[in-house]
């Protein structure tokens, strides 16, 4: 994912509104569309192309051109029906990512059911973080620490397989600190530099926001 991709925001609350704001102030081309014409009205400003219509028709999905969009976010936890009917609509025609809002447990086990391909909990993960997530691609996810620094967890690169931390010199050629080391289930902190990184292994980098892009 990235700021090259195309994205549709289905839901214009406070979550939806921030995530396609996020994805529009970093330049991502975003159709947002909610059933609330007042809404819709009061987020035209800041996100250009707003529709009001409803998503849970499949004539209106089609119309919309969804089909043509990379990545679709259905933020419209309060209303699981138009959720459930969002989603699978949106595979149905191809969509390749689908993320869902979700209020309850039993709500992200529906939705993941019906063909969602990630859940997520809004209080455990901002609308803006989450664009930041989805801007940032080849990491699994990012968490800002300040306006110049950031956690992230990204995969061992194919390239890195085999080396150590001391012969990538991470930290000279990209500006970044590893904290962690994961793999399956275990999580290692007292990182030996002369271990040989493996494909399967994740790491938890501090890095200079400033140089994610060069990193991905």
């Amino acid at each position: 994912m990235g700021i090259h991709q195309s994205y549709a925001v289905f839901g214009l609350g406070r979550y939806g509104k921030a995530v396609a704001k996020e994805l529009v102030d970093n330049g991502a081309e975003v159709l947002a569309v909610d059933t609330d014409e007042e809404l819709v009205n009061a987020a035209i400003a800041e996100i250009p192309y707003c529709k009001c219509a409803d998503i849970t028709e499949a004539e209106v999905i089609k119309q919309l051109g969804i089909a043509n969009i990379d990545v679709v976010i259905i933020a419209m936890a309060s209303n699981l029906k138009a959720s459930v009917m969002a989603t699978m609509l949106c595979k149905e025609i191809g969509v390749k990512t689908v993320i869902a809002k979700c209020a309850t447990d039993l709500d992200r086990k529906i939705l993941s059911k019906v063909g969602a391909d990630r859940v997520v909990f809004p209080e455990s993960e901002s609308g803006i973080r989450l664009a930041k997530n989805l801007l940032s691609s080849g990491f699994m996810d990012i968490m800002e620490l300040s306006k110049d620094v950031s956690m992230v967890e990204l995969p061992v690169k194919p390239e890195w397989g085999g080396k150590t931390l001391i012969e990538l010199n991470l930290r000279k050629k990209y500006s970044i600190n590893v904290v962690a080391i994961l793999e399956d289930k275990n999580v290692r902190i007292d990182i030996d530099p002369e271990m040989p990184l493996r494909s399967s292994m994740r790491m938890i980098v501090i890095a200079d926001t400033t140089k994610l892009e060069k990193l991905a």
